[in-house]
């Protein structure tokens, strides 16, 4: 297949969402189309705008710097279930990031998959080891801002900047309690983003990507769990999307963030590095 770099509408998701080779043959046969959730409203803090907790857990990361962060995706359709995990860093100052996707046994059984090496960048994606055609020395490069999910989905892992960003949409969010993440005490917050919303209020460097994902998602709505510890810091933050389209796609994205203020560095690769042909199906 080609690397899809036009611009998503809606009904069209299908299109763009997942071009790592083994989540495609999970979704391909049900299509894509996405919908939304809702969630309440509440707090046990008196005087607490749990709303504007959320909404400024992105900004908080931002002055932090930098974080170590781990991904996993699960998708489920047709009884069938995938997950795919990566770890890495981002660097919240220049929104960037690195990535190194574990991709799980294809849908046959068949294993021995090689990492998949993701380089974030604003309204871009760069992924090595690719597979399908392309050769191991190259970088296949996607534009997120020309896709239907704006990269929410695609890499197979959501890049960890615009899952932060995304709470700036947050609405009708309840405060769940308190609990611990990676051996943190953190408050736990549930609601729902509006997509929309958060490309409004979002950093220009991930705006039009997630601007994208608005125009291409059926419903702006994406129900989410954040979890922020004492100093307002993201630790954990959990979206569920959901696609309809002759069957039905469940995809739960979590991204955790630890060690902050750790130095990330990402070196994109020259444009001689780029892999320019078609990638097999």
């Amino acid at each position: 297949m080609v690397v899809h770099q036009h611009s998503g509408r809606r009904g069209r998701a299908g299109e763009a969402v997942l071009v790592v080779g083994v989540a495609v043959m999970v979704v391909a046969a049900a299509g894509c189309r996405p919908g939304g959730g809702a969630g309440a409203a509440g707090d046990d803090r008196p005087g607490a705008d749990v709303t504007q907790v959320v909404r400024g857990a992105a900004d908080v990361l931002v002055r932090t710097g930098s974080a170590r962060a781990r991904t996993a995706m699960e998708m489920a359709a047709g009884g069938t279930r995938v997950t795919i995990r990566g770890e890495g860093g981002v660097d919240f100052t220049h929104r960037m990031g690195q990535l190194l996707v574990m991709l799980p046994a294809d849908v046959t059984g068949r294993t021995g998959h090689r990492p998949l090496t993701e380089l974030l960048a604003p309204g871009a994606l760069y992924m090595k080891n690719r597979g399908a055609g392309v050769p191991a020395d190259k970088w296949v490069r996607v534009d997120t801002t020309a896709l239907a999910d704006g990269n929410l989905v695609t890499g197979g892992a959501t890049d960890p900047l615009a899952a932060a960003e995304l709470l700036r949409g947050a609405r009708e969010v309840t405060y769940v309690g308190e609990t611990e993440v990676g051996g943190a005490r953190v408050r736990h917050y549930r609601g729902t983003t509006d997509i929309g919303r958060a490309a409004l209020a979002a950093l220009p460097e991930v705006r039009g990507a997630l601007a994208a994902a608005a125009k291409g998602f059926s419903k702006d709505g994406v129900p989410f769990d954040a979890y922020l510890d004492e100093e307002g810091r993201l630790r954990k933050v959990r979206h569920r999307f959901t696609y309809v389209n002759n069957g039905v796609i469940d995809v739960s994205s979590t991204t955790l963030f630890y060690g902050f203020g750790t130095p990330v560095t990402v070196e994109l690769p020259p444009s001689t590095d780029i892999y320019a042909g078609k990638i097999a199906q």
